[in-house]
C-alpha cells in the first residue's frame, strides 16, 4: 500500500483522513504542486517550493516548512513508494489554509494549514526523438478564467472546464486567448510558437501560470544555445501560422502539437527546432 503524508506523519494512503470543513475542500482555498523524478532525480525541486511558497504568501497562509523539510518529505515519500510504484515519481503537494469549525468567506484565525503529500508512478523520461514524441491536437477558445491565473490554486474549475471543452472536440489540450486575442496559456500547460527559427512565448503576469518547465527551457536556452527566443505578445494569427508550436509542463516537458482545430502546424510533423531543444532540456534539466 502506498505511504502519504499528512500533517507531519507519513501513513498508509487508506489512513489519511481530512476533514469536510477543512477549506481547501469547501474552498478551493489551497496551492499545490507536482515535482517529477527519474530514477530519484527530481527536475526543478527548488524551483517548484520556490513557486508554491510564493503562492502561499499571496493566500496568507504559512505551512512553517523549508525547502529543506520539503525535500525531505519528498524523498521519503520516493523512498517508501519506489518499489511498489517504480522508478519515475511524481510528488504532489498540496497545503490548504486548514480546517476550521464553520464554512464563511473570510480567512478565520488560529487553525493551523493541512500539508499532504503523495507519489504516483509516471510515465518514461522523454526522450528527443521524433519517432518517439507524444504529440497533440488542440484547439482554441477565449480564455474565460479569472484573474489570477500565476496563483497555483487548488480552485481549477477554470482550467478543468476549458480542459473539457478541449475534450468535448475529441483534442487533448486547448490554446487560450485573452479579451485582445493575444495567446495566454492552456488549460494545463505553457504554450510555445516557433517561426523562421525563432521560439516565442507569452510573457509572465496575472493571466498565465509561471510554469517551471517553461522557466528550466528558457534558463537552458539562454544559457547553451544560440536560438533567439523572444518574451512577447503572441497573436492568435501567428498561432495559426507557425511553424512549431509546443506545450510545456512538468508531466510533459516540450510536446509537439501537430493540429490546431484539426489543421496541421506547419508541415504536420515534428519540427527540428523541438528536436534540438528537447536535446539540450534533457542533458541539462537536472541541474535547476
Amino acid at each position: 500500500m502506498t505511504t502519504v503524508y499528512l500533517n507531519g506523519s507519513f501513513m498508509p494512503a487508506s489512513e489519511a483522513k481530512i476533514s469536510p470543513m477543512d477549506r481547501g475542500f469547501l474552498f478551493g482555498d489551497g496551492i499545490y504542486e507536482v515535482i517529477p523524478s527519474y530514477g530519484g532525480r527530481f527536475v526543478g525541486f527548488g524551483p517548484h517550493i520556490d513557486r508554491m511558497h510564493s503562492g502561499l504568501a499571496q493566500l496568507s497562509i504559512d505551512p512553517k516548512l523549508s525547502l529543506s523539510d520539503w525535500q525531505q518529505i519528498a524523498d521519503t515519500l520516493i523512498a517508501d513508494n519506489r518499489a511498489e510504484l517504480g522508478d519515475n515519481l511524481g510528488v504532489y503537494f498540496q497545503v490548504s489554509r486548514g480546517t476550521d469549525t464553520k464554512r464563511g468567506h473570510a480567512f478565520p484565525s488560529n487553525i493551523s494549514p493541512t500539508v499532504f503529500g503523495y507519489a504516483f508512478a509516471i510515465g518514461p523520461e522523454p526522450v528527443a526523438d521524433k519517432s518517439k514524441a507524444t504529440t497533440y491536437a488542440v484547439v482554441t477558445g477565449q480564455d474565460l478564467r479569472w484573474q489570477r491565473c500565476h496563483i497555483k490554486s487548488t480552485s481549477l474549475l477554470g482550467n478543468v472546464l476549458h480542459y473539457q471543452q478541449s475534450y468535448a472536440q475529441g483534442a487533448q489540450e486547448i490554446l487560450l486567448f485573452d479579451k485582445d486575442g493575444n495567446l495566454t496559456e492552456g488549460a494545463a500547460v505553457n504554450v510555445f510558437v516557433v517561426k523562421d527559427g525563432v521560439i516565442a512565448t507569452p510573457p509572465l503576469s496575472n493571466k498565465l501560470l509561471p510554469g517551471i518547465t517553461r522557466h528550466i527551457l528558457l534558463a537552458i536556452l539562454a544559457e547553451h544555445s544560440d536560438i533567439s527566443v523572444e518574451q512577447r505578445d503572441v497573436s492568435e494569427a501567428e498561432v495559426l501560422a507557425a511553424d512549431e508550436i509546443w506545450l510545456t509542463s512538468s508531466s510533459k516537458e516540450i510536446a509537439p502539437v501537430l493540429f490546431v482545430n484539426d489543421k496541421p502546424v506547419g508541415s504536420g510533423q515534428v519540427g527540428d527546432v523541438w528536436l534540438a531543444v528537447q536535446q539540450l532540456f534533457s542533458q541539462h534539466k537536472f541541474a535547476y
